[in-house]
């Protein structure tokens, strides 16, 4: 019998494992600033986000920027948390089941460049100009 039988869901260590070597890939220029962001997994993101959304269903969001993107900061308005990514991990599962055609990796990689990209200041708009993943 397959040993698939004995398997289980990745877990919340290993989504981080791969968002931590995708954020090591970036490009050496984006680094320094990347090492500013905290990065969370959650198995489903918060109501006060889904609220702040208009999102209903927590399987539609895979992950989230929370924080002032790099383009906005200034030095008179300090922060008063840190810039934040967040992956939520039964979203991230369940697109990697229903698409069927990717690696995990590839995915969590994916969700974490974007989301890295709102950090660096860039918007969906701009994003989706260069990126026709979703497509």
């Amino acid at each position: 019998m397959p040993e698939w039988k004995d398997a289980v869901a990745p877990d919340a260590g290993l989504i981080e494992e791969l968002a931590r070597q995708a954020v090591a890939s970036l490009p050496a220029a984006f680094a320094g600033a990347a090492a500013q962001v905290v990065l969370r997994v959650e198995d489903f993101a918060s109501e006060d986000f889904l609220d702040e959304l208009e999102i209903d269903d927590p399987l539609e969001l895979t992950g989230l920027y929370d924080g002032v993107p790099m383009t906005e900061k200034t030095s008179s308005a300090p922060q008063h948390f840190p810039d934040t990514v967040w992956l939520f991990r039964r979203a991230i599962l369940d697109e990697w089941a229903s698409r069927g055609d990717v690696t995990l990796a590839a995915l969590v990689g994916h969700v974490v460049v974007h989301e890295f990209a709102h950090h660096f200041g860039w918007s969906d708009e701009d994003i989706a100009k260069i990126d026709r993943w979703w497509e």
